[in-house]
C-alpha cells in the first residue's frame, strides 16, 4: 500500500509540473509575442511620424543654411519669438523680449548668436536703438520682430538704417502694426525675408491689434 501511495504522489507530482511547466511556457510565449508586436508597432509609428527639422520649420535647409522660424507678438499680451538654429533667442519665455523693436543678432558666418536686445518704440528712446544700429558688424545676421507698438518713436535715421539691412516694408512701418524681418548688415539686395500686416480696425484679429505674423526660412551661410 505504500509503494502505491508513493507511486500516485510522484505521478501527481510529475503531473502538477508538467502542467505548470505548458503555462508558464504558454504565457512566455504570448509575452514575447506582445513583446514582438508592440516593437513591430513603435518601429511603424517611428517610420510614419513626420521628422522634425531645426526651430520647427517645414523643411530642411540645404548645406551651408541656417534655418529659422520667428513670430511677431500678439497684441500686448504675448511676446515675439526667434529661433536660429534650433536655439530658441528670445522669447516671452525666456523673459528677454519688450514692448517696440525686439531684435536678435546671429554670427553670419557660423549662426551663434551674438546679442539680443528690444526698444522700447512707444515710451521709449529712438537713439539708443540707432546707435545700436550703426553698431552692428557687417557679415552679420540681423532679425526683428514688433511687439505691442514697434514705430511710434521711429524716425527716419532708424528706418534707413534697417532699409539698409534689407527691409523693404520699413518705410511703412505703422502703429501697431506686426512686423517680423530677417536680414543682415552688408547685404547687396533686399532680404526676401520679410511679413508685415498693418493695424486696421476693419481687419484686426484682437482688438486694436493685428493678427501674428510668422515666418520661417534658411539664410545662406556668409562665406569669404
Amino acid at each position: 500500500i505504500g509503494a502505491a501511495k508513493l507511486v500516485v504522489v510522484v505521478a501527481i507530482f510529475l503531473l502538477t509540473f508538467y502542467v505548470i511547466s505548458q503555462v508558464f511556457e504558454i504565457k512566455m510565449d504570448t509575452n514575447l509575442g506582445h513583446i514582438f508586436a508592440r516593437s513591430a508597432l513603435d518601429a511603424a509609428a517611428r517610420s510614419t511620424k513626420p521628422p522634425r527639422y531645426k526651430c520647427g520649420i517645414s523643411k530642411a535647409c540645404p548645406e551651408k543654411h541656417f534655418a529659422f522660424k520667428m513670430a511677431s507678438g500678439a497684441a500686448n499680451v504675448v511676446g515675439p519669438k526667434i529661433c536660429v538654429e534650433d536655439n530658441v533667442l528670445m522669447s516671452g519665455v525666456k523673459n528677454n523680449v519688450g514692448r517696440g523693436i525686439n531684435v536678435a543678432l546671429v554670427n553670419g558666418k557660423t549662426g551663434e548668436p551674438l546679442d539680443t536686445k528690444f526698444f522700447d518704440m512707444w515710451g521709449g528712446d529712438v537713439a539708443p536703438f540707432i546707435g545700436f544700429l550703426k553698431s552692428i558688424q557687417d557679415g552679420t545676421i540681423v532679425l526683428m520682430g514688433t511687439y505691442d507698438d514697434g514705430a511710434t518713436k521711429l524716425n527716419e535715421e532708424a528706418r534707413k538704417l534697417i532699409s539698409e539691412l534689407g527691409s523693404t516694408s520699413i518705410t511703412n512701418l505703422g502703429f501697431r502694426d506686426n512686423w517680423v524681418f530677417c536680414g543682415g548688415k552688408g547685404i547687396k539686395t533686399k532680404s526676401p525675408f520679410e511679413q508685415h500686416i498693418k493695424n486696421n480696425k476693419d481687419t484686426n484679429k484682437y482688438e486694436g491689434w493685428p493678427e501674428v505674423v510668422e515666418m520661417e526660412g534658411c539664410i545662406p551661410q556668409k562665406q569669404d
